[in-house]
């Protein structure tokens, strides 16, 4: 299961992001048969409807680096989550940092 993570309010792929992409293009591109839907998520600050835009946003950027490793677009999903799905449910930085992410779900 591949998932990686971002800074608060930001939609840029953070450079601990990268290794993990690389990887997930490499097995995407061996097995051209799996669909993938890239689900972006958000912490709890921030309005419902800012929330789901900026989890669109880091989905979509997600798919459009994989897209540049030569994954193809057709196998790449994306959905906004917002905050409706946190891993943590804190209120705290620890809890808020884990739950701003994109995770490859197998479809």
């Amino acid at each position: 299961n591949f998932t990686v993570h971002f800074d608060f309010d930001s939609a840029e792929l953070r450079p601990d992001a990268l290794p993990i992409l690389d990887n997930a293009a490499k097995a995407l591109k061996s097995n051209k048969k799996v669909k993938i839907l890239l689900t972006g998520h958000c912490d709890e600050r921030g309005t419902p409807d800012y929330n789901l835009a900026l989890g669109q946003r880091r989905a979509e950027n997600v798919r459009q680096y994989l897209m540049g490793k030569g994954v193809s677009g057709k196998v790449l999903d994306t959905v906004s989550m917002g905050e409706e799905q946190p891993v943590d449910t804190g209120h705290d930085e620890a809890a808020w940092a884990k739950n701003r992410r994109v995770e490859f779900q197998v479809k």
